[in-house]
């Protein structure tokens, strides 16, 4: 899939991989603040770092003069990190001062990202904000004291959700709430929760349950679901199997799912060096195969299941089965 980036977030990353004055790809030796977020084994990761001229006597009034960072990550995670680091730059922050930059701040001065990519812009936010942490434990300030609650613990705390990147109901519930996120696609554009082997979006505790939990939707959750078989097993084609409604034909109900995997499906796919192939449809069963890079995935039996036959249930209908071919 080709993103459609800003001029400005092009220029940001071509400066930063060509090594251009005034980038700030690299480290700083000996930092005054350190902070990390992500995940390498499964995506994007960032480690940021930043270097403060000292106040004499008060180090609340520390002035961060230097940041860097060094990030495993795609064009976006790199043009993100580098609008990070020159708002701070430019803004002469304060640590104190710099936890109000939001992943908004940083998605304005990139003037904008793919929805799917705002997740960048929220792992900056999140390094910054561990960085701070880090210089307040050196310096000796106590940020609690400052009503200020940078919950650390939510990482180290809680119940785990989604184990692909070690994210946590109580951070993820905050998420949710701080950036109004509504639905799981939601979630995963922002911080990534659910992107990658997709089998904590409807479980019971799962995604869905915890936008459920914070706006009081009534959605139908996981554990309302009917007990379904797994792929491949061979009661998925079992003869009583539901028919398609009354109220959509069986060319509409294909056209549905077409499009279904066209607009909802398939970008996410190509995004992973993958595709999918439709081989049949009859009655609720939907007979495909995953191309590519996904063919071969060690999770693709998963995929299909917690992300293709999921999003075809959510968009047409609950009793869709999807049959690996």
């Amino acid at each position: 899939m080709t993103w459609n980036y800003s001029k400005k977030t092009t220029e940001l990353f071509m400066n930063a991989v060509q090594g251009k004055p005034g980038s700030h790809l690299g480290e700083i030796e000996d930092p005054d603040g350190i902070g990390e977020h992500g995940s390498i084994a499964c995506g994007d990761a960032l480690r940021f770092c930043f270097r403060t001229e000292k106040h004499a006597s008060d180090p609340r009034l520390d002035r961060i003069t230097e940041a860097r960072y060094l990030t495993f990550g795609c064009t976006s995670a790199i043009a993100a990190s580098e609008a990070l680091c020159a708002i701070i730059e430019e803004g002469n922050f304060t640590p104190i001062t710099a936890l109000g930059i939001t992943n908004n701040d940083i998605v304005s001065y990139l003037d904008g990202l793919p929805q799917q990519k705002i997740h960048c812009s929220v792992m900056g936010a999140e390094a910054l904000e561990g960085s701070i942490f880090d210089w307040a434990q050196r310096r000796g300030v106590d940020l609690n004291e400052l009503g200020i609650d940078i919950l650390r613990e939510e990482q180290e705390e809680g119940r785990l959700v989604c184990t692909c990147f070690g994210l946590t109901e109580p951070y993820l519930l905050r998420k949710i709430s701080e950036l109004g996120l509504r639905t799981i696609a939601d979630v995963s554009n922002a911080v990534k929760a659910g992107g990658a082997c997709m089998s904590c979006h409807h479980v019971p505790g799962g995604l869905q349950d915890l936008i459920n939990q914070t706006w009081g939707d009534s959605q139908t959750s996981f554990r309302d679901m009917p007990a379904l078989p797994m792929i491949g097993d061979p009661k998925a084609s079992a003869p009583e199997t539901p028919p398609v409604p009354t109220s959509m034909s069986p060319y509409k109900f294909a056209k549905e799912v077409e499009r279904v995997l066209e607009e909802s499906i398939r970008p996410r796919l190509k995004n992973d060096g993958g595709d999918i192939e439709i081989i049949d449809i009859k009655d609720k069963l939907v007979y495909c195969r995953l191309l590519g890079a996904c063919s071969t995935c060690a999770s693709s039996t998963q995929t299909l299941k917690s992300m293709v036959e999921t999003t075809l249930k959510e968009h047409i209908d609950l009793d869709i089965r999807v049959v690996s071919v």
